[in-house]
């Protein structure tokens, strides 16, 4: 039924009559889509095609708030175990540990439970007095996490006894006013739990023996932790539980904890020229252009992961769990450096994980009219293949235009999150088709049976078909998808499955 067999008695809205045409266009379409998905009942469909046809997208629920988890703060000096006794109350390896001080740099939370209760753990660097440089950075963001914290767990290396430094740590705490349990570490068995009795020096009460290798004593530890936090935060904000995920990734020292810091608006994460600085993914809840994000500063990739040893080797892990864990990625380039092969690594990185992708050009305040005519050609060159993802110029340090990150994320996440219906998605496969067929090979052209999209968060398609696609005609598809539909910021995958008519 067309508009032209209706009759009005006074004139209509041109946008009225648009929406009829389109309504009576979706309608049509789905009877088509309908007819040739009963036309696929003539072919061998598998058990997986049948979930995949019969398969409905469900829509994601509305973000909701969560209680603010009480906070419980690891402090202690370089190399008594902190990291170590992190992972043994996680009960996984989630903190890079090594066997040299000053591993930890940045403080770092987790999501823990112990007998049903749920709290957020806090990593921290080693605190040391007087420290200069990046252990000043280190040891001003153990402060804070003591400052941000319902209660503190202070570490110490049993088998050293109480240093200077551990005596300076505690005239730290005292000022504070925090609860603190003393836990002496290292202690792997029995026969050395009189070491320590020494730790009653400290005026802390009575000191823990564990051993985060072993996990001797961690669970009475946590059981006097669980006696001093309160069952909701008295410093921790509520907690939004429905932030879009972005991480922040790139090569060293291209502004990542720097864009963290001025999203944040304080020093969240340590910042030093020394590249390599963040180990640890940082998480943090952040409010730009009047939205909620969770950012993640991740540690820089420097080089494949196989080739890598020691603390980088765990934090490029941790980099790609991460991600995993992102809706949306923000790769940060250095545009007074070429785009090196590194950068192209990451950016594939981030297509492999199927995650959202914007491009963030840092340091743009320091660039050259010379560099920049270097810069849009290496982008051409060296970034053609996501060419569809959304870029920004900005900078991290001054904050400039990073305002502009929102829009571009938006964009990127509601590719992501696009849902194209079954009948236009069939007419659209078969005016291609009709337009540009696939060429004939070996005397046989294949056809397109019948297309769906599969899923979404990235958008995955399935054709039926009656004959192998040829790779650059899936390209082909995907480029005319992206013309028709957007998909800007998104990876977009199309799967097909050969399928033969059945024998009578």
């Amino acid at each position: 039924m067309s508009d032209q067999e209706f009759e009005f008695d006074e004139p209509v809205e041109p946008t009225f009559v648009a929406r009829l045409a389109d309504l009576n266009d979706g309608v049509e379409e789905d009877e088509r889509a309908r007819a040739l998905r009963a036309g696929l009942d003539d072919y061998e469909l598998e058990e997986e095609d049948l979930e995949v046809l019969s398969g409905e997208l469900v829509a994601e629920g509305g973000p909701t708030y969560l209680p603010a988890l009480p906070v419980l703060a690891i402090v202690g000096r370089p190399n008594v175990g902190k990291s170590a006794l992190v992972n043994r109350i996680l009960g996984r390896r989630e903190a890079v540990v090594e066997d040299k001080p000053g591993v930890t740099r940045d403080r770092v939370s987790y999501k823990a439970d112990w007998n049903g209760r749920k709290f957020t753990l806090v990593d921290t660097g080693g605190w040391e007095p007087n420290a200069k440089g990046i252990d000043a950075s280190v040891a001003m963001q153990a402060e804070i996490a003591v400052e941000l914290a319902d209660a503190v767990l202070f570490v110490v290396d049993a088998m050293v006894g109480a240093t200077s430094t551990d005596e300076r740590v505690v005239k730290m705490l005292r000022a504070s006013g925090k609860p603190v349990i003393l836990a002496g570490n290292k202690i792997d068995d029995a026969r050395q739990e009189p070491e320590v009795a020494a730790l009653w020096s400290l005026g802390l009460g009575e000191p823990m023996p564990v051993s985060a290798l072993h996990g001797r004593g961690v669970a009475d530890m946590l059981d006097a932790c669980m006696k001093v936090l309160p069952a909701v935060s008295a410093v921790a904000k509520e907690e939004f539980g429905g932030p879009r995920r972005v991480a922040l990734i790139g090569r060293p020292n291209v502004g990542k904890s720097s864009l963290l810091n001025k999203a944040v608006g304080s020093e969240r994460a340590v910042v030093n020229d020394l590249a390599g600085t963040t180990r640890d993914p940082i998480d943090e809840q952040v409010e730009l252009a009047g939205k909620i994000w969770r950012f993640v500063d991740t540690a820089g990739i420097r080089r494949r992961v196989h080739l890598q040893q020691g603390a980088d080797f765990y934090a490029s892990l941790r980099t790609a769990a991460a991600l995993e864990r992102a809706e949306v990625a923000v790769v940060l380039f250095d545009v007074t450096q070429p785009i090196s092969e590194a950068d192209i690594r990451i950016v594939d990185m981030v297509l492999e994980s199927g995650r959202a992708l914007v491009l963030a050009f840092n340091k743009w305040d320091q660039l050259e009219d010379e560099r920049r005519r270097y810069l849009e050609r290496e982008i051409e060159t060296d970034l053609a293949h996501v060419d569809w993802a959304p870029r920004v110029n900005i900078s991290a340090k001054t904050g400039r235009h990073l305002e502009k990150l929102v829009p571009a994320l938006e964009v990127a996440l509601d590719s992501w999150d696009q849902r194209i219906p079954t009948g236009k998605f069939n007419a659209f496969l078969q005016e291609l088709s009709m337009e540009t067929p696939h060429p004939v090979r070996g005397g046989k052209q294949p056809r397109i049976l019948f297309g769906t999209q599969a899923s979404v968060r990235p958008p995955k398609f399935v054709l039926f078909t009656t004959g192998f696609l040829e790779e650059g005609y899936r390209r082909f598809i995907t480029r005319k998808l992206r013309e028709t539909y957007g998909f800007e910021g998104t990876p977009v995958e199309i799967g097909m499955r050969v399928r033969e008519k059945r024998k009578r």
